[in-house]
């Protein structure tokens, strides 16, 4: 090629010295230009060539994952969605590419409550204007039932217009059965646990029951003190059964507006009497203008007339105080007794089915307590010292409507 490059040279040396001078010049330029142009080439194929690789891999990853992740334009339209969630939806015989949502429902009619709920979740992701993350689930033409965990990425150009959005879902489907599972069985353990408590606390009053009448068969002389103890018993054991349903199934009541105040005042009144007879003072401050909770008032009554029963209980003699605050939005009702307090260890198990302080408790008055206030979204905060004193703090919210 060289060679006969420099014979054309000579060629148009020969015929015209300047005309030749002149082509060879044109003819160095354009050499030095192509070549200037092919090395430009050889570099943008490299880079062409490299960008294709890197391409590749990435799609190979992305159809490598385990997950669900597809990239949406800012109105919405599918742009790539990796081999797994073609497979998740039935898209791969279809051109999902510039399909929204709602037109991808429409060609795959199974999943259209799935991909009409997708419209709803991608605008709260749009609204937010941050990272979302969402639970979605719905069945496959199986029958199986998947759930996900959703993440959902948007994306806004400097004017803050939609550009596109990320949403990556990840398979929780097995880790929900095995909640489940534990679930279930955690229910299991807390029945036969209740179930174990049940038996022991109605075993007691039956025995008592059992031996009297043995007794009355072996006397033809009936004894009043025997049939009232005997009276006493069944009445223990029915008190046991009601209690158990309060705690067996949410009670159908309606809640409606009430005054704190006439709970105090009325508390005031039934537990005076019984701390008069243990030689305790109770003094209950009472508000000067009315606190309206929203709830069942009886079952509140229940909540202070149980625990200022087991501060009368844990006293010989001294005084309780209740009072009262507002506080955050929430009225707070404080009983402090001067009693012999609780050691820690007891403390943390209060409210435990059949645990109980007393020697004739069941152990039910204050799980009771603690599901009513829960009911009512309320807190319950218990503070002991041993010798000094218990300081149990009640919170209840305060209905803003009344």
């Amino acid at each position: 090629m060289a060679l006969s490059l420099l014979q054309v040279i000579v060629i148009l040396i020969l015929d015209s010295p300047w005309d030749a001078l002149a082509s060879l010049l044109l003819m160095c330029a354009l050499v030095g230009v192509l070549l200037i142009l092919l090395k430009k080439g050889n570099r943008f194929m490299r880079r062409h060539q490299k960008l294709l690789e890197e391409e590749n891999q990435l799609s190979t990853l992305l159809h490598s994952l385990p997950d669900f992740v597809c990239f949406k334009d800012g109105e919405g339209r599918w742009l790539k969605v990796n081999q797994f969630g073609r497979k998740l939806y039935n898209l791969e015989d279809i051109d999902y590419v510039g399909k929204t949502d709602r037109e991808l429902g429409k060609l795959v009619p199974f999943f259209k409550d799935a991909f009409d709920y997708c419209i709803d979740s991608d605008e709260e992701s749009w609204k937010a204007e941050q990272v979302t993350r969402c639970e979605e689930g719905f069945y496959l033409p199986n029958g199986e039932f998947k759930t996900f965990d959703v993440i959902k990425v948007p994306l806004f150009h400097s004017n803050h217009e939609r550009k596109g959005l990320v949403i990556i879902g990840r398979d929780i489907s097995q880790q929900k059965i095995a909640e489940e599972m534990l679930l279930r069985k955690e229910k299991l353990s807390v029945v036969g646990e209740l179930a174990a408590g049940i038996a022991h606390e109605i075993r007691n009053p039956l025995t008592s029951i059992k031996g009297f009448i043995q007794l009355l068969e072996e006397n033809e002389h009936v004894s009043g003190h025997y049939l009232k103890v005997m009276s006493s018993e069944m009445d223990r054991i029915n008190q046991i059964v009601g209690e158990l349903l309060i705690l067996s199934k949410p009670q159908m009541r309606e809640y409606q507006p009430f005054d704190m105040s006439d709970v105090l005042r009325y508390v005031a009144k039934v537990m005076e009497h019984e701390a008069l007879l243990k030689g305790i003072t109770l003094n209950i401050q009472l508000p000067s203008s009315p606190i309206h909770v929203f709830g069942d008032k009886n079952q509140c009554i229940q909540v202070f007339i149980n625990i200022i029963k087991n501060a009368i209980e844990s006293m010989d003699e001294g005084e309780i105080d209740v009072d009262w605050k507002i506080r955050n939005e929430s009225v707070h009702i404080i009983i402090e007794d001067e009693g012999t307090g609780i050691p820690p260890e007891r403390l943390k198990r209060l409210g435990e089915p059949f645990f109980t302080l007393k020697e004739k408790g069941m152990g039910l008055g204050l799980t009771i307590s603690q599901k009513i206030i829960e009911d009512h979204k309320g807190s319950l905060q218990i503070d002991s010292q041993v010798n000094k004193g218990t300081k149990v703090e009640v919170t209840f919210p305060v209905d803003q409507n009344s």
